[in-house]
């Protein structure tokens, strides 16, 4: 379904089930309710929308917070090779979520995470990747202080440039998460709560029978979850293109390194930014602070990015979009996957 063909309803929809699904035994009628309409209207809706407006319902969980060792990457790669080596070697690894050509040399961008028994680690992995694809440079630029997460997409075109939203998920809460240790219950549930829920009036009665949890119990689990920090929360994740967001810009910034922490707040203040983190520099990359931001065109994520330049003072920056999708998955947690990747490639390498 074109996004031009969604009504009224539809977007409330969309607004209100990327925002939170709530964690009851019917969580489509309550969502209903908010809106005023019935379940069964609200489910045939977003029948309707999935797989095109909506990507993935299920739990969001944070990465560094599981244990797992995660980080941006960037590649340079000869452009004639760069269609091949992003499908062959880079789309095959089973902890790349996101991999997208850009407007830069720097022309690969891709996240990776490694779990936290990875034979190779997440710098050799990446190492590893850079060799096989016969990159000319490869850099991590793992966060190093996170100031902002958590995409919201304006689908009823109700904001401005400059609007204001206080972040929902922040450093302070990363660390507090990463000092609680995961139990074999917590990996059982992640590992439910992590697949697509399915649109029936009670999707998580099957979810806990699968580990011998009542409904109640297996949502009050994934609650605690969610006040642990483990999970950021549970959503639906939208098909940014089909909802009407064709551009994503990554605006990148040399911010001065006495201001990071004052700018950096500042930026991810903004509510049209979606992430915003402080990362390594080297050499042949001098920006430090990375915003994202989503538009309907390159227009609406300059005039955001113009906003923030002109809030901050912070002029000397560049806009990195993706010209190419590659790859755009969640990370899927705990399953085999990752490990038979890591035991082919030793092999094969004579690591």
């Amino acid at each position: 379904m074109s996004v031009d063909l969604l009504d009224a309803l539809d977007k409330e929809i969309l607004d209100v089930v990327q925002k939170e699904i709530p964690l009851v035994d019917r969580p489509f009628q309550a969502m209903a309710e908010q809106l005023g309409t019935d379940e069964e209207t609200f489910l045939t809706r977003l029948n309707k929308m999935k797989g095109d407006q909506v990507r993935q319902i299920s739990a969001i969980f944070d990465t560094k917070a599981l244990g797992y060792k995660s980080s941006l990457v960037a590649a340079r790669i000869v452009p004639e090779k760069l269609d091949e080596m992003a499908v062959k070697v880079f789309n095959q690894h089973p902890g790349i979520t996101h991999n997208y050509k850009r407007n830069h040399d720097f022309n690969l961008w891709f996240t990776i995470a490694v779990p936290p028994n990875s034979r190779l680690g997440l710098e050799k992995t990446v190492e590893v990747l850079g060799q096989l694809a016969e990159v000319e440079s490869i850099r991590i630029l793992p966060t190093l202080k996170l100031f902002k997460i958590g995409v919201q997409l304006d689908v009823k075109k109700e904001a401005k440039a400059d609007e204001k939203a206080a972040p929902v998920y922040t450093e302070e809460m990363r660390k507090a998460a990463m000092e609680k240790q995961l139990t074999d219950q917590d990996i059982a549930v992640i590992l439910e709560l992590q697949k697509d829920l399915p649109l029936v009036p009670r999707p998580f009665d099957q979810w806990a029978a699968n580990v011998n949890m009542t409904t109640d119990e297996l949502l009050a689990h994934a609650r605690r979850l969610i006040a642990d920090g483990k999970m950021r929360r549970f959503s639906a994740v939208l098909n940014h293109r089909k909802a009407g967001f064709r551009a994503n810009g990554m605006g990148v910034w040399n911010v001065p390194q006495e201001k990071t922490d004052e700018i950096g707040y500042k930026m991810g203040s903004f509510r049209a930014v979606s992430h915003c983190y402080l990362r390594p520099t080297y050499p042949d990359w001098k920006y430090n602070i990375f915003t994202m931001v989503h538009g309907r065109d390159m227009e609406e994520c300059e005039a955001i990015l113009q906003a923030i330049e002109d809030e901050t003072g912070i002029t000397d920056r560049i806009t990195l979009y993706s010209t190419k999708e590659y790859k755009k998955t969640r990370v899927s947690y705990f399953t085999p996957e990752i490990y038979e990747w890591e035991a082919d490639v030793i092999e094969r390498l004579g690591l």
